[in-house]
């Protein structure tokens, strides 16, 4: 039986692992263990991770800067998709930004990946046009 639970630092080798697993997905410094372990702390209970017994299945990490909410590397494992995992992740962790007053959440994915922009239009996301991003560093 599945167990959605949240992502603590303890996850991070099975979660980096998920992660680099998936297509689609880049890794890079602000994937690094402190850094996750400070958006943790920052973001306490907001991650979450799905576990099939021993294994680890899903995760989202989930944050907020005060204002908006922020879902970052979703991911479930290849052998486990089209079970509703994602699903289930991205809800719990709407759940518990909506508990921290954020009402508007943004996600940001590779124009290239055309698996996750399918699942987040199938989960009634829409896809803007009107902003574009700036990155410094």
């Amino acid at each position: 039986m599945l167990d959605l639970r949240p992502l603590t630092l303890a996850d991070y080798d099975a979660a980096l692992a998920l992660w680099t697993a998936t297509e689609g997905m880049a890794i890079s410094s602000a994937d690094e263990q402190p850094a996750i372990a400070r958006y943790l702390e920052r973001n306490p209970g907001l991650s979450f991770a799905a576990w099939d017994g021993d294994t680890l299945v899903g995760a989202v990490l989930a944050g907020h800067d005060g204002r908006r909410g922020y879902l970052h590397h979703l991911a479930v494992s290849s052998h486990y998709r089209k079970q509703g995992i994602g699903t289930r992740l991205v809800e719990a962790a709407l759940a518990a930004l909506r508990q921290e007053g954020m009402e508007k959440v943004h996600l940001f994915i590779f124009e290239s990946n055309h698996l996750a922009r399918a699942f987040w239009s199938r989960s009634g996301w829409r896809e803007r046009h009107d902003i574009a991003i700036f990155t410094m560093g």
